[in-house]
């Protein structure tokens, strides 16, 4: 799973939680219902969004939710998961999206697919992600040639950029993709006049992807020899920071001005979690939860994606480690701080790496009894290091995990200056 939008657990609360996870399921469920097993793999963050403010604007009626078999993702558990247009709308744009990264990772020659025979395997499973978006998005009246149209244009302008291109002209593709995305959601939800100010939040989402994408490949795509939206026009990260809060506050603006049966989780991912993940692109901050209720700072470094075979991604979790306490003095039972002369180290010794097919017995038992994505910490299935669960990827900065939730009643928030 990859996009932007991350949130922390903590923050969400459990009843907000639920509902996060209802829409990420059915988003899985709808891509495999319509399209087989192998299309979960586009299943994605930022895609679940679609659904999340489609059912945010529609009037409440039975059928919006159904309880989903068990999963080995949830631990062989059942749960109560979103379905409708919404939750299609979602696999639609996923599957168009995820194509065209196919499509772009084959034709930048990224790893495997650097190989012929995997790039042609590759270009045969974008294309009928494509074709299947196509019709999934047809059923629910929402034309994808928009999507498809602006990844096109997308290779066009990033030829001709250069050095004094404004950035914008770059995103611009993205931003286009996005509005038309969001602006449909309306429709689906009988809300016309929440079409023209969600297609700005679209917009501005869709800008704000690009920039953060960017940023956060800044790095890897120097050290390559990418191509990077930045480095190609020349852009500073002070003036990318300067457009991702321009972005964030227009997209707070335009919330404001569409109408909501229940906004509440749109309000805590586009408001909230939107901004913490723009602060987690320019700078890394935040903090972990100790067992006695203290914090500590984490060191999340770049928390991207690990892309997998054919462009899917796979949200392992933050590398971050929890560094030694500073010594005072040094610690007596250990070597130059005991008084007593050097001795003995009581540390427990590191356990090493398991072999890939180890490791993979491991990744299954850790999906399988659903670690990976519920427990507040596991370990890595090859590497054995320390790692967050992925609803526990806790960069909040409260003072305490249960007070985490500002946003109880988004008519009455007063924790940010959103306005909403």
């Amino acid at each position: 799973m990859f996009g932007i939008v991350r949130p922390c657990s903590h923050r969400l609360g459990e009843g907000l939680k639920t509902q996060w996870m209802a829409h990420l399921c059915g988003l899985c469920l709808a891509l495999r219902g319509d399209h087989g097993q192998f299309a979960r793999v586009v299943t994605n963050y930022d895609g679940l969004l679609i659904s999340v403010l489609t059912e945010a604007q529609a009037e409440r009626s039975t059928g919006w939710r159904r309880t989903a078999g068990p999963c080995p993702l949830r631990g062989m558990r059942t749960a109560s998961v979103a379905q409708g247009e919404g939750a299609r709308l979602a696999a639609a744009v996923s599957l168009v999206l995820a194509s065209a990264k196919v499509r772009d990772h084959v034709a930048d020659g990224d790893g495997l697919l650097a190989r012929r025979p995997v790039a042609v395997a590759a270009r045969r499973v974008a294309a009928s992600w494509g074709r299947a978006g196509a019709r999934t998005g047809s059923a629910v009246g929402f034309d994808t040639s928009v999507l498809v149209d602006a990844v096109d244009r997308q290779v066009g302008i990033e030829a001709l950029a250069g050095p004094g291109t404004p950035l914008l002209t770059v995103t611009e593709p993205t931003e286009t993709a996005t509005a038309a995305a969001f602006a449909h959601t309306a429709v689906l939800a009988g809300r016309p006049g929440n079409a023209a100010p969600l297609a700005e939040a679209g917009r501005l989402f869709g800008r704000l992807a690009h920039l953060l994408d960017a940023v956060e490949d800044r790095e890897t795509d120097a050290a390559s020899g990418a191509w990077n939206p930045l480095s190609a026009t020349g852009t500073s990260l002070a003036e990318a920071r300067r457009l991702a809060d321009d972005a964030l506050h227009g997209i707070r603006l335009a919330l404001r001005e569409a109408e909501f049966t229940d906004s509440r989780l749109a309000h805590v991912l586009l408001a909230h979690e939107l901004g913490r993940s723009v602060d987690r692109a320019f700078g890394t901050s935040g903090c972990g939860h100790a067992a006695d209720g203290s914090h500590r700072s984490l060191d999340f470094g770049n928390s991207g994606d690990s892309l997998g075979p054919l462009g899917s991604a796979v949200l392992l979790g933050p590398e971050g480690s929890f560094g030694p306490p500073p010594q005072q003095g040094g610690n007596p039972y250990t070597g130059g701080g005991n008084p007593f002369g050097a001795g003995p180290s009581f540390q427990p010794p590191t356990p090493g790496k398991r072999g890939f097919w180890a490791g993979c017995a491991a990744a299954i038992g850790l999906c399988c009894t659903c670690k990976m994505c519920c427990a507040d910490e596991y370990e890595g299935p090859w590497s054995r290091k320390k790692r967050d669960g992925c609803l526990n990827d806790c960069d909040c900065d409260c003072g305490c995990c249960e007070a985490c939730q500002c946003c109880e009643c988004c008519e009455c928030c007063s924790c940010c200056d959103c306005g909403l």
